[in-house]
């Protein structure tokens, strides 16, 4: 099964009587984006099937539970969770994945080597080299990869198009920052990942009312008018996204069953709005009832969930 989505690898399993496994597949264009789980194996793409199936790709892989070992291109690796891998199907290797508790779970994300705007040979000196998903642009990657898949039912296909590209910017930030070659990068692909790290930013502290957009220029080193200007070009002021970000995650919550006994201002005041008269007026310009009202509708009525489709398709999804 996962020959036909990827790469033609031949698989080993060390005495499992009871194979369980899946794949989940986003198509995003020439990018694609899937989630694997499975057991301890063992995979190996010989010279052979080089010759014969080379795509022309690189796998990233973000290791979300289990780890294993990675020879590729003279270089060998022990890699585990938290951590991304790249592979490259121009040249042979052999992996080993371990599970935790009989379960080794992957993002794996396969696009066209030429794709990223940087030279292969550069690149490919990141095969088989793990760097970690835990922290800067590292972290904005992997954080991305995981909301894809969140909603990939939702998405058009004008909506996977530009994911598509997005995804691209950030890996091609991510390699070129492992390799200290950001200077290869477009101008585009620069302000795009930048934008995408300054997304994930104001995402991680919609629950600081002091959240202004000069501190999130400092954060980032640039001048608050510069800031303003990436914002102006994706047709946004910096306040209006933030508390579109913020109304959006309050929406859930009054949504979530499992959140009925929390009082409405604590949910607003757990996002930033210290105001609940300012909360209630912004929440029922953006949704067209309020708080109170659509609690209520997510308890006794289904129409809910169609409103909520409709509101995430509006939402921002960079």
């Amino acid at each position: 099964m996962a020959s036909k989505t990827h790469l033609s690898s031949r698989v080993r399993i060390d005495g499992e009587a009871d194979f369980q496994a899946s794949v989940r597949v986003l198509d995003l264009g020439e990018v694609q984006v899937s989630v694997l789980t499975h057991p301890a194996l063992w995979s190996e793409w010989t010279p052979k099937l080089v010759r014969q199936c080379d795509l022309e790709v690189y796998q990233l892989h973000l290791i979300v539970s289990g780890g294993g070992t990675l020879a590729q291109g003279g270089r060998e690796a022990v890699f585990g969770a938290g951590q991304f891998i790249l592979i490259d199907s121009s040249h042979p290797y052999r992996a080993w994945r371990s599970a935790k508790d009989g379960r080794s779970e992957t993002v794996v994300v396969q696009f066209p080597r030429a794709s990223l705007g940087l030279r292969s040979s550069t690149v490919g000196r990141l095969a088989a080299v793990p760097f970690s998903a835990r922290g800067g642009i590292g972290a904005v990657l992997a954080g991305h990869l995981f909301e894809l898949m969140r909603n990939a039912e939702d998405y058009t296909e004008a909506d996977s198009a530009a994911l598509g590209g997005i995804t691209l910017d950030l890996i091609a930030a991510g390699c070129a920052h492992q390799l200290d070659a950001a200077a290869c990068l477009s101008p585009e692909a620069r302000q795009r990942a930048l934008m995408a790290r300054i997304h994930r930013f104001i995402r991680d502290r919609l629950g600081d009312p002091a959240l202004t957009a000069d501190l999130i220029a400092a954060a980032h080193q640039i001048s608050t008018r510069h800031l303003y200007k990436l914002f102006q070009a994706q047709g946004m002021t910096v306040a209006a996204w933030i508390r579109q970000c913020r109304l959006e995650r309050c929406r859930r919550d009054l949504a979530d069953p499992a959140l009925d006994s929390r009082p409405i201002q604590a949910i607003a005041t757990r996002w930033g709005f210290v105001d609940g008269a300012h909360f209630s007026r912004v929440f029922r310009a953006a949704y067209g009832t309020s708080p109170r009202d659509y609690r209520n509708l997510a308890r006794h009525d289904d129409a809910v969930h169609e409103l909520t489709r409709t509101v995430q398709k509006t939402s921002i999804t960079s």
